[in-house]
């Protein structure tokens, strides 16, 4: 069981900055981020594995994911965010067994 602790969502104005991050209970290589829209299907922002990141288009120029394997802790920062960014932000790892583990999720707004 791998436990995945979220912060760092919130309300912020278009244009505006937030960095989230996420605490795993022990060292995962493949860790990334998730996000759900009211009425929307939740989709994949942003991944990292093996030193490798991965983006969805509408992330790329404006999210950054890294880590910290240190503290077995990922971050997201989103930059230059829009009203479309808005969604509930889910953490999620996979593990070599294939298991998929997710966080609690955080609430980020994006609204003037």
């Amino acid at each position: 069981q791998v436990q995945l602790v979220e912060s760092g969502g919130g309300l912020v104005q278009p244009g505006g900055s937030l960095r989230l991050s996420c605490a795993a209970s022990i060292n995962i290589n493949t860790m990334g981020w998730y996000r759900q829209a009211p009425g929307k299907e939740r989709e994949l922002v942003a991944s990292s594995r093996g030193g490798r990141a991965n983006y969805a288009d509408s992330a790329k120029g404006r999210f950054t994911i890294s880590r910290d394997n240190g503290k077995n802790t990922i971050y997201l920062q989103m930059n230059n965010l829009k009203p479309e960014d808005t969604a509930v932000y889910y953490c999620w790892c996979r593990t070599l067994l294939q298991n998929d583990y997710w966080g609690q999720g955080t609430q980020v707004t994006v609204s003037s």
